[in-house]
């Protein structure tokens, strides 16, 4: 019975890329000090890691599919040439940043914090509108911008964050932010489409801090 086939990611070795047995690999990796290289059970999966870091996959079992392969039959690819925001927090509330970076490199674009008293949907609000008034700043106004939370896309939707989170000295700073949020919503308009990132099908967002 044939062994079934394995692609190799090799994300730091003498040729970086995605090879389709594993004596390519090899060559690549073989007394390569600080080599990184995963194998994946499809090329698709391994084109997609191969897009995202070795610390996405580090510890993880990818022996078995890390994708829903008949939801990507049916979603399709993400947008590559597009941004990506996420955020992270520390307790719920907690310490709380956020970010954006490029999807296709994760050359990280934005970054704030960390807000006391914040939440993980205020964060994904606040790097939504922030990456919103990016794409504006560069005179990018086509580009989407991707979010894996869907509370996050409807506030901004709503122009308006619907967080339960009560102001308070300590997080004086974080709801300044808020206002300043909501009111750039209420007078800009905007094209860039703004997606929801598909984690079951895609893995992580490219711009999660990896804390998980």
């Amino acid at each position: 019975m044939a062994k079934n086939k394995k692609y190799y990611v090799v994300w730091k070795g003498r040729e970086k890329g995605v090879y389709a047995n594993w004596n390519e690999c090899k060559k690549n990796i073989d007394g390569y000090q600080g080599a990184q290289y995963k194998s994946f059970t499809s090329e698709k999966e391994a084109k997609i890691a191969f897009t995202k870091s070795y610390e996405d996959y580090k510890g993880k079992d990818t022996k078995q599919p890390v994708i829903d392969l008949q939801l990507l039959k049916q979603i399709g690819d993400p947008t590559f040439n597009s941004i990506s925001v996420d955020a992270a927090c520390s307790g719920n509330p907690g310490l709380m940043e956020y970010r954006g970076v490029n999807t296709k490199t994760k050359t990280q674009l934005f970054i704030q914090g960390p807000f006391e008293e914040g939440t993980n949907n205020i964060g994904e609000f606040l790097a939504l509108v922030h990456g919103l008034a990016y794409l504006q700043k560069t005179n990018q106004p086509n580009l989407p911008i991707y979010s894996d939370s869907r509370t996050a896309i409807a506030w901004v939707n709503a122009k308006q964050c619907r967080t339960k989170i009560m102001p308070t000295p300590q997080n004086k700073k974080m709801f300044d932010l808020i206002k300043r949020g909501e009111t750039w919503l209420q007078q800009n308009t905007y094209k860039n489409p703004i997606l929801k990132w598909e984690t079951k099908v895609w893995g992580e967002i490219p711009a999660d801090f990896g804390r998980k």
